[in-house]
């Protein structure tokens, strides 16, 4: 599943498609691809480095 991170608060989830409103502060934002594509992370299964 992906590892999605709001470009707003930061909040991280883990769904196949973000939501049109973040659940942690209601605003209308950019979802980052957040998951690990590189064996750096893939313990965690998100990419920290993203900000």
């Amino acid at each position: 599943m992906t590892q999605w991170k709001c470009s707003v608060c930061g909040y991280q989830m883990e769904a196949e498609t973000p939501p049109n409103e973040c659940p942690s502060c209601k605003k209308t934002c950019e979802f980052l691809d957040n998951t690990c594509y590189t064996p750096d992370c893939e313990g965690a299964g998100k990419d920290d480095r993203i900000r």
